[in-house]
Formats: C-alpha cells, structure tokens, sequence
C-alpha cells in the first residue's frame, strides 16, 4: 500500500501527487516558503524554498534520520529561506535543488514513497 500525504497546516484531507505541486507553488506565492507534509506511515517530507531553489528533507519520522535531495557541483550559495518560525536560512546551493526539480521530486515521492531513481541525495546522519 502506498501512504498517503497530508500537508500538516492545511486540510486534513491526503493531497495527491498531482496536487501537491500546486498546493506547493500557492503556498510559495503567498509567502509560506517552509511546508511540511506527514505521511500515514509517520515518515514527514520538507520543502523550503527561497522560489528559486528548495531543500527538500525526507525523515523517517519527527527527531529521525533523514536525507535531502543535491545538486552536485553546483558553487555559491542562496539565502532568503525564510522558516515558519521567521528565521532565514542560507544554504550551498549544492545542498539545494532548483524549484522546478523540487517541484518533481515531492511529486514523486507523494506518488511513489521514494527518491526518482536519478535523483542524486545524501543522508543527514
């Protein structure tokens, strides 16, 4: 059985991977640029952007190891992550992923309950 996924301060009501994007690009053009979304199976998934590059965090559970997406190579950094919480972040933008890749990756991993096979990511442990 495939999770289902629900983004924690919205709707209690499971979002589908063909509306998360959505939900996402609303969320970011209101200014909500942190969101996170909790599985069935207790997993969470984080999404925080600055609209030009996202961070995006599976854990497997709230205090748990967790990984995130990289864009290897990738020089500089980008500040502007700005939490729900008011705090902004800066991190390497090889830590990060441009949006629209972010966009895909949450996409599948709300359908699928895992990374696309060519993403590449690191563990956070």
């Amino acid at each position: 059985m495939i999770e289902s996924w629900v983004i924690n301060d919205d709707s209690p009501v499971p979002v589908s991977s063909a509306g998360v994007v959505e939900a996402l690009r609303s969320r970011v053009d209101s200014g909500q640029l942190e969101t996170w979304l909790t599985s069935s199976a207790g997993r969470l998934l984080a999404f925080v952007t600055n609209a030009e590059r996202a961070m995006v965090v599976p854990l497997k559970g709230e205090g748990g190891p967790g990984e995130h997406a990289v864009d290897p190579g990738t020089a500089g950094s980008s500040d502007g992550f700005v939490l729900s919480n008011g705090q902004g972040d800066e991190y390497p933008d090889e830590d990060t992923v441009p949006i629209r890749e972010a966009f895909r990756l949450v996409e599948h991993i709300v359908g699928m309950g895992s990374w696309p096979a060519d993403t590449p990511w690191v563990a956070d442990r």
